[in-house]
C-alpha cells in the first residue's frame, strides 16, 4: 500500500461504526450487553461477515450493538477521545464526527447529555493530538415514517445550534432510507435552518437521484453519499454550479450494494464533472476500512491518480466547517503538492 503522506480529511465518519473493537467487546461486557460471536475474535469475525450486506437497511442492523452500549457519558467520551487518536494516527489532519444524540438516551442521558459527552472525548482527543482537529455533526434519524420520533429529531433540530460554537459544526439527517418520501422531514431542516445551522443530509445511495434534489431543495450544502446523482445530468450540473459537495463513501456503497463494483462507482465522472467530491470511510470498523484503503480503491480500481485523491482532500477542506485559517492552510499545503 502506498504512504498517503499529505493532509487528510474524512468529512462521513460515523461514530458508533468507527470504535476500537476491543473497546466495543469490552464496555459491552462491563454492561452486560450481549456480544455477537461471544468472544472478541468471533465479535470481529460476525462484524466483517455482516458488513457485506443485501442493502443499506440490512446494513444498519450492525448498529444496534454499539447503541445499546453507548448509553452512559464515560463509555462516549472514551470512544470519541480514542477514535480522533486514531485518526491521527493515520495522518488526519481534520474530520467530522457525526453521531446521533437521540439514540444515546434509553437510560439516562438526555440527547445534551449525549452531546456534551462527546464533546468532552473531543476536547481530550485533540488535547491527546495537537496534529489534528475535528468538529462534531448532530444526526437526526429516519427509523421510519417521520412521525414515529418527530419529537426526538425536532428536539435535535432545536438543541444543536447551541454547541455551534463549541465543537458541533452541523446537523445531518441519517438512517433508513426510502420508508416515507425524504420531504416529509422537511420540517426538521427548516427548524434548523431558522437557528442557522449548516444542514448536511443523507440522500442518493440506496434511493434514486430524487432524494438529492429534495436534500438540495431543502437546504443541504453537502450530501452524504449521493452518488445516485450520476442518473440526472441537469442534477449533477445544478450540484456543480451551487457546489454542492458528495461525501462518496466507495467501501461502504459495495458492501451496502448501493454500487455493483469499484470499478463501477461513478464518483470520478462525478469528479470530473466539476461537482466537489470527497473521499470518506462512513464507518471504519464495521467497513474494515481507513481513509489509505479508501484512496487504493480509488487509484486501483475507481480511474484516480495520485494527484486527484490530493484535489479531492482540496474539496474536502473547501467545504468542511473547519476554522477558516486552518482550513486555508491546508488547502496551502495540499496546493503545493500537485
Amino acid at each position: 500500500m502506498r504512504v498517503y503522506d499529505f493532509p487528510k480529511v474524512d468529512l462521513h465518519l460515523h461514530l458508533d461504526g468507527s470504535f476500537r473493537l476491543s473497546t466495543m467487546y469490552e464496555l459491552a461486557k462491563e454492561r452486560g450487553v450481549e456480544v455477537p460471536g461471544e468472544t472478541l475474535e468471533g465479535f470481529g469475525n460476525w462484524m466483517k461477515d455482516h458488513a457485506d450486506a443485501k442493502d443499506v437497511n440490512e446494513y444498519l442492523e450492525m448498529f444496534e450493538v454499539p447503541t445499546t452500549v453507548l448509553q452512559d457519558r464515560d463509555s462516549l467520551i472514551r470512544i470519541t477521545r480514542e477514535l480522533i487518536e486514531d485518526i491521527a494516527a493515520q495522518g488526519e489532519r481534520y474530520a467530522e464526527i457525526r453521531f446521533a444524540p437521540q439514540i444515546h438516551t434509553r437510560k439516562e442521558l438526555t440527547q445534551r447529555d449525549a452531546i456534551e459527552a462527546v464533546l468532552e472525548g473531543k476536547r481530550q482527543g485533540e488535547e491527546a493530538c495537537p496534529s489534528i482537529r475535528t468538529g462534531i455533526i448532530c444526526c437526526m434519524m429516519v427509523f421510519g415514517p417521520e412521525t414515529v420520533n418527530y419529537d426526538a429529531n425536532m428536539e435535535t433540530a432545536e438543541i444543536t445550534h447551541e454547541y455551534l460554537d463549541k465543537g458541533v459544526v452541523a446537523i445531518d439527517l441519517a438512517g433508513a432510507e426510502g420508508i416515507v418520501p425524504l420531504t416529509n422531514f422537511k420540517p426538521f431542516f427548516d427548524k434548523a435552518q431558522e437557528y442557522g445551522t449548516p444542514c448536511i443530509c443523507h440522500a442518493g445511495d440506496s434511493q434514486d437521484w430524487v432524494t438529492v434534489r429534495d436534500a438540495i431543495d431543502m437546504g443541504a450544502l453537502r450530501i452524504g453519499h449521493g452518488h445516485h446523482i450520476y442518473e440526472n445530468p441537469e442534477l449533477c450540473r445544478l450540484a456543480a454550479k451551487k457546489g454542492i459537495a458528495l461525501e462518496i463513501c466507495p467501501t461502504s456503497n459495495i458492501q451496502c450494494k448501493s454500487r455493483e463494483s469499484f470499478p463501477m462507482h461513478p464518483a470520478y465522472n462525478l469528479f470530473k464533472l466539476g461537482i466537489p467530491v470527497t473521499i470518506n470511510t462512513d464507518n471504519m470498523v464495521m467497513a474494515d476500512t481507513t481513509l489509505d484503503k479508501e484512496y487504493e480503491h480509488c487509484i486501483n480500481e475507481m480511474g484516480y491518480d495520485l494527484k486527484d485523491i490530493i484535489r479531492s482532500n482540496i474539496n474536502s477542506f473547501r467545504v468542511s466547517f473547519a476554522p477558516e485559517e486552518y482550513k486555508e492552510k491546508m488547502i496551502k499545503e495540499l496546493e503545493a503538492l500537485l
